[in-house]
Formats: structure tokens, C-alpha cells, sequence
């Protein structure tokens, strides 16, 4: 059954056209992902359709008398109201059935009325909806009903926005970057809830999980058009590379047919025949077709970084209370070079607390942390870039220099930096407050690499990224050679991005997992109740997250087969290194036999360790 036709819509901003003639259909039971670079239109396409924009072209026809619901990123919400009012005031149908069948009980005498509420209730299973709603607040961590709205977070707002929505049960339900605000168990209680319940859905969203997890279909805005892909997130990735494969022949072959015809074109009399006015207009469209390029420009990120020493970080003894909180107590840990941990936890565990104590913002109550002097923090916060009035794009950058060094004695201009970061020359000329959510994260980012950090600390930094630029930084993050601190709800960058996990339980108790976030779910979905301790029985160790203890590594084990693995990268790396030395006929005299040495050490180290680690790979077998 089709619920909406979306007709030739089109939207433009002055000069720069977003889409025209877009067309599609959304048909129940359908749960579409739509897909698009930050700036190209994902936001206008979605207010559109959901009826909070006009467009400027085209129209959008409804089924009549569906019931519809939509989740904005900035929910609009009364804040007189508490928790509980605010879903006793939503549209909702279930509520005036409650509502018609309190009055039928004021009034005994009136037995029709009452018969027909008491029906009323039964049909809508109205009788349990107390407990339903107090249920979905819980998950989302809305508990103290009595607050008001006029005292939540941006995110505690969008979390309310979502259970009223979610208790109105609509047909059709939009929604604008879901998993935002949300934590990993909220977003995974999430996944489950539109599993089994009968949503259609139309949402745009980075959550690559959830794309996967929840989606039966992916809609991508590329260029002005759509494309459709009738599966999941990973179907999409396989077919959308196929698509463009295929694109690329037919580009091929229409530039062989622009050649043949450019000859004809070149022979032709000034006097046209009908037939070879014909052939001319068919030219005309086989040129656009040979010159069709695909803007697929990709970040490049080869930003120089200065080598960290010996002593990088060292947390001793550190605790640290907020009033009746204990959030960290006589915490130790000591960071080795190429650490990449990931920090997952409920809100008020203490993790922003933490990364504001590393970075020197807040002072321990007791114990110390050294920072290495060669450490040069590069710190991504959740507040972003602050706009200056007036300024451009190219300002904010041209604020750390006209030049920016990169590896191996190179330097680029500001402009050139930008066009890597997505932004073309037009668009660097752009006022900062005229920036998409999305591009104004890319923007700040930006900002933050091109300091050269060697310690970077990215809190949340997944939040309004598209997923073109979110694959681009995770390439850069993998082969960043520096210590990295990730907190972030997005499963796909934790797993692709962190070798191991601080997990924040709160009341200062912080767990050192060693995996990714999707080896940690498996572990905690295992993990058997616990029995009751007897006197002889021994304490669960760290290595216990294995099926097999005998076979498993122990903690340290874990930590050391990843370093190794991170360590021979490097190595191999510097090794080629050398050999292109060599082969380059550049070397003389003692460069030589001082390179020569260099690289045998090398080559020794590669082997010593490479050893180690087919050790460490048996016993994991």
C-alpha cells in the first residue's frame, strides 16, 4: 500500500540548486535509509516530505488519513510542562481513549457510554499504556517524571521527542539523525523496539549499525539524484559499487561515440536537414553523457605529526568527586605509544569528567597526571567551532596559517587544505552561520587535525557527520601514528577505529576490555549470571571474556598481540622507506652504511616480533 508520492520536487537556495525533479514512493511496511553528503540536501528533502518545508517545485501527495509522526534534531517542546504532562499532551489516540473512558466512570448511569469506552480501552489495549510509556522513559533514562522540560539537555528534549512519538504509534514515522543524544544500550534498545514493532520509517541517520540493523532499503541523494538499493546498509556498499563500475563503462563508451560524432559534427554544411538536425540534438546528449564526472572528491589527510617521546601519559592515583558522586578513585594507567582506546559508559559515569582531567580543563582531587612534554593534544569536544560573525570558511582556517606542512617537507594553502576537507573554492567563500550541522563539524575537525596533535581526543565526533567524510576519517585514524582517545556512540566507527575499551561503570569502577565495541557485546551477552562466591572458588579473570580460558590470552597478552600488530605496520612501513633510498641512487658514503645498519635492525625487529606474535596467534587458535 503506498502512503506518500513524492512528484518532481525540486529545492534551491539563490544560485545553488539542491535537487530537481526528484521522484519517489514510500509504501507501508518500508524502512528506507536515506543517504547524503552533509550540504547536499538531506535535511530540505526530509522537512519537505514531513510537511515542514515547502518545496519549490512539485508536491507531495499523502494517503488520506494516515497517521504520521516526525522527529526533528531540534524537537519543539513546551517548557512549562513536566515529563509526564508533556506525553499526557501529545496527539494522541490512546489518551483520549483513556480520557473518554475516566469520564464514563464519573457518570454510572450513562451505561452506553461506558460499554463503549470499556470496548474502546480493549481495542487500543489502553489498559496497559501507564506502564508502557514509564517503560520507554526508563530506556531512554527519563525517570524523574516530575522534571521539567525547561530543565533537560538538548539531548534529554530529543529523548522526550522520541517516546511521544514513539507512544503515538503512527504509521509513518520520520525521523532526522535518531541515534543522536542516545547512548550504546539506548540505540540497541532502539534496534529491537522498531524490529518488532510495525513501523513504516524514512530516516535519515550516520548509524551505520542501525542502517544495517534496522533497514530494509537505502535511498541516496548523489549529485542531485537518487538512487534506490532494495536491502540493507552492507547491500548497498556492494551494489552502489557495482553501479559506479558500471557508470564508468558507459562513460567509456559514450566518449568513443563523442568522438565519432564531434567528426560528423565537424563535416556538416552550415544548411541542416530535419534528419541531421536530429542527429545534432542526439550529440548534444551523448556529449553530456562522455563528460559525466563523478565528484567523489575524498579527504586526504597527510597532515605532518611531531614523534612522541617515552613518556606520553601517566595517570597516578588519580580520584575524583562530585559531591555525593565518586566518579574516579586512585585510578592508575600509563599510555604507550599507538594506543587507540575506545570509552564507552552511561551518562554521568565520569567520562567527559576524564578526558577533561587528561587534557588539564579539571584538577584531580588527589593523585597526579603527567603529561610527556614532546605531547601535543588535539581535543574534538562535543561544543564545536564557535561562529564568528561574519566570517568565512577560509578565515577560520587561514587563523592557523596560510600554510599548512605535511609529511616529507611538503606544505599546502589554506584553500588547498579545505578542498581536501569537501569544501570547493565556492563554498570556502560561504559564511560560517550559513553551514549545514554536518559541515560545520567537518569544518571544526578540520581545525583540529591541521595543529599537528600526536594525542588526539575525539569525544563524540560521529555526531552530524555524513557517511562519505565519517569513512574518510576513519581511513585517517587508522593510519594516524599517534595516541587516540575515542568516546562515541557509533558501533561501526568504535569497531573499525579502537583496540581496546575503558569501560565506565560507574561509582569509579573503570574496566580495561581488550577488543572492540562488537567483541565487548558479545562478551557482555554471554556472560552468565553470577553465582553465588564460595570460599573456594577463584576470582573471574580479565581473560575470562573467552570461551576457552586454556586457549585464551590473558589480559596482558591481548594488550601486547595488538601492540605487535601496530608496531609491525610501522615497521614494515619504515622499512620501505629505506629500500626507496636505495633504489633512488641518492645515498653516498657513510648514508650508506648508516642506513644499511638502520634497516638491518629493522629487519631483525620485524622477524623477533613477528615470532612473538605466531605465538600469541596459537594459542588463541
Amino acid at each position: 500500500m503506498n502512503y506518500v508520492s513524492v512528484e518532481n520536487i525540486a529545492k534551491s537556495f539563490g544560485e545553488r540548486i539542491l535537487f530537481k525533479n526528484i521522484s519517489f514512493g514510500i509504501n507501508e511496511g518500508q524502512k528506507i535509509g536515506f543517504v547524503a553528503k552533509n550540504g547536499t540536501g538531506k535535511t530540505s528533502l526530509l522537512n519537505i516530505i514531513a510537511g515542514d518545508e515547502e518545496p519549490d517545485e512539485g508536491q507531495v501527495v499523502y494517503r488520506k488519513n494516515l497517521k504520521v509522526a516526525f522527529l526533528p534534531q531540534e524537537p519543539n517542546l513546551d517548557p512549562n510542562l513536566t515529563i509526564e504532562q508533556t506525553i499526557f499532551a501529545a496527539d494522541n489516540e490512546t489518551l483520549r481513549v483513556i480520557n473518554t473512558y475516566e469520564k464514563a466512570l464519573q457518570n454510572p448511569d450513562d451505561s452506553e457510554a461506558y460499554q463503549k469506552a470499556f470496548e474502546q480501552m480493549d481495542a487500543l489495549n489502553a489498559w496497559d499504556f501507564e506502564t508502557q510509556y514509564k517503560q520507554i522513559l526508563f530506556k531512554l533514562k527519563l525517570e524523574n517524571l516530575e522534571q521539567k522540560v525547561s530543565q533537560l539537555s538538548g539531548g534529554q528534549k530529543k529523548r522526550l521527542a522520541l517516546a511521544n512519538i514513539l507512544l503515538s504509534k503512527p504509521e509513518l514515522l520520520y525521523l532526522d539523525e535518531p541515534t543522536n543524544h542516545l547512548d550504546l544500550e539506548m540505540i540497541e534498545w532502539l534496534e529491537e523496539y522498531f524490529a518488532k514493532e510495525n513501523f513504516t520509517l524514512f530516516m535519515v541517520t550516520h548509524d551505520r549499525y542501525f542502517l544495517e540493523n534496522v533497514c530494509n532499503e537505502i535511498v541516496e541523494l548523489e549529485n542531485g539524484k537518487l538512487y534506490s538499493y532494495k536491502g540493507n546498509y552492507a547491500y548497498y556498499l556492494q551494489n552502489k559499487e557495482a553501479r559506479i563500475a558500471n557508470e564508468e563503462i558507459e562513460t567509456g563508451k559514450a566518449k568513443q561515440l563523442y568522438k565519432k560524432e564531434l567528426d560528423w559534427m565537424r563535416r556538416q554544411p552550415k544548411a541542416r536537414t530535419t534528419k541531421s538536425k536530429s542527429r545534432i540534438d542526439d550529440f548534444y546528449e551523448i556529449k553530456e553523457r562522455a563528460h559525466k564526472r563523478r565528484n567523489d572528491h575524498e579527504v586526504q589527510l597527510e597532515i605532518n605529526m611531531e614523534r612522541l617521546g617515552s613518556k606520553i601519559l601517566e595517570i597516578h592515583k588519580v580520584s575524583k568527586r562530585f559531591e555525593n558522586l565518586t566518579l574516579l578513585d586512585k585510578y592508575e594507567y600509563v599510555f604507550r605509544k599507538g594506543e587507540r582506546v575506545g570509552i564507552i559508559g552511561k551518562n554521568g559515569t565520569g567520562k567527559s569528567t576524564f578526558l577533561n582531567m587528561i587534557t588539564g580543563s579539571i584538577q584531580p582531587d588527589q593523585g597526579k597526571i603527567v603529561v610527556g612534554d614532546t605531547v601535543k593534544f588535539g581535543y574534538y569536544t562535543q561544543r564545536g567551532i564557535n561562529i564568528k560573525e561574519g566570517q568565512k570558511v577560509i578565515d577560520v582556517i587561514r587563523e592557523f596559517g596560510d600554510y599548512i606542512p605535511l609529511k616529507k617537507g611538503r606544505q599546502i594553502s589554506a584553500q588547498q587544505l579545505l578542498e581536501r576537507f569537501l569544501f570547493d573554492r565556492k563554498k570556502q567563500y560561504d559564511f560560517v552561520e550559513k553551514l549545514s550541522g554536518g559541515e560545520r563539524k567537518r569544518l571544526y575537525l578540520c581545525t583540529v587535525l591541521i595543529q599537528n596533535p600526536n594525542f588526539l581526543i575525539l569525544d563524540e565526533p560521529t555526531n552530524d557527520l555524513d557517511i562519505v567524510t565519517l569513512n574518510v576519517l576513519e581511513n585517517f585514524l587508522l593510519d594516524f601514528p599517534g595516541c587516540l582517545i575515542v568516546v562515541s556512540h557509533d558501533r561501526y566507527f568504535m569497531d573499525k577505529i579502537v583496540d581496546h575499551l575503558f569501560v565506565f561503570r560507574g561509582n569509579a569502577v573503570i574496566e580495561d576490555f581488550p577488543g572492540n565495541y562488537s567483541d565487548y557485546r558479545i562478551y557482555e551477552n554471554s556472560r552468565e549470571p553470577e553465582k553465588t562466591k564460595t570460599v573456594d572458588s577463584e576470582p573471574k579473570t580479565k581473560a575470562s571474556w573467552k570461551k576457552d580460558n586454556k586457549a585464551a590470552l590473558s589480559y596482558n597478552e591481548q594488550k601486547e598481540y595488538s601492540r605487535i600488530e601496530r608496531d609491525l605496520k610501522k615497521l614494515e612501513l619504515q622499512k620501505k622507506e629505506i629500500e626507496v633510498l636505495f633504489t633512488s641512487g641518492s645515498l653516498e658514503g657513510d648514508k650508506i652504511n648508516k642506513e644499511s645498519e638502520k634497516l638491518k635492525k629493522i629487519i631483525d625487529e620485524i622477524e623477533e616480533k613477528e615470532m612473538r606474535w605466531l605465538e600469541l596467534s596459537e594459542k588463541m587458535e
